[in-house]
């Protein structure tokens, strides 16, 4: 699951990924974080796929790190009604450098 801050600091989700490359996957699960007590997703429940109805487990992690990803055009709401695919992290980026959910900005980082 890909999030964005909005304008007013609340976490927002934007969209899925494709499964990662096992290299990309080790490298990322490196520096994930699990999440703290009151994560924003907290009992949320989250489906596979766009209009489905199948349960998606996630574990949710602090929301720090930025991701570059590749997309196609298809938003609803301002989340990717497909899944996208992660391109790398962008270590020399910080969450509060993404511009906010709604800002004009597709959505990016999470």
């Amino acid at each position: 699951m890909l999030g964005r801050l909005d304008a007013a600091g609340a976490l927002r989700p934007v969209g899925r990924s494709t499964p990662l490359r096992p290299d990309a996957a080790r490298d990322l699960a490196d520096r994930l974080r699990p999440a703290g007590p009151g994560h924003p997703w907290q009992g949320v429940r989250f489906t596979t796929s766009w209009g489905s109805r199948t349960p998606l487990d996630v574990v949710l992690v602090e929301p720090e790190l930025v991701a570059e990803i590749t997309v196609d055009t298809a938003l609803e709401h301002g989340a990717w009604r497909h899944p996208v695919r992660f391109a790398r992290l962008r270590l020399d980026v910080a969450v509060a450098d993404v511009p906010p959910f709604g800002a004009g900005a597709e959505p990016a980082s999470g």
